[in-house]
């Protein structure tokens, strides 16, 4: 996923300023056990469903978004973000399996091999 945003806060120094990031997006779908077909949810579907969730942020200058507006959109807020998107379609039944069977979604954001963050939540 490539964005552009910038901050708010002295915190972030130079970041304040408009720039451009791109992320690997990871998703990790938790289940106390496997289904009966020997998986957590369907991968293809997980997939599928992780590229739809992104579609809208991706290629877009964040600062501009209307569900954003006024968000520091650090990388931990973004994976909360894309981690709760996820959880919607988990409870609609898109992933394969119902959401009751699983427990929880991970999803982390990789800028470099030394830079990402990572946000969990319970389903």
């Amino acid at each position: 996923m490539m964005i552009a945003h910038s901050f708010r806060g002295e915190v972030f120094g130079p970041a304040q300023q408009l720039h451009g990031a791109t992320y690997v997006v990871d998703a990790t779908f938790v289940a106390a056990d496997v289904d009966a077909d020997g998986i957590v949810v369907d991968i293809g579907r997980a997939t599928e469903q992780l590229r739809v969730v992104l579609a809208d942020l991706t290629y877009r200058n964040l600062d501009d978004v209307e569900e954003l507006k006024g968000v520091n959109t650090s990388t931990e807020v973004l994976a909360r973000l894309v981690a709760d998107r996820l959880a919607d379609r988990a409870h609609r039944g898109e992933l394969g399996r119902p959401a009751d069977e699983l427990t929880g979604i991970e999803v982390t954001l990789r800028e470099s091999h030394i830079a990402w963050a990572s946000y969990t939540r319970s389903l």
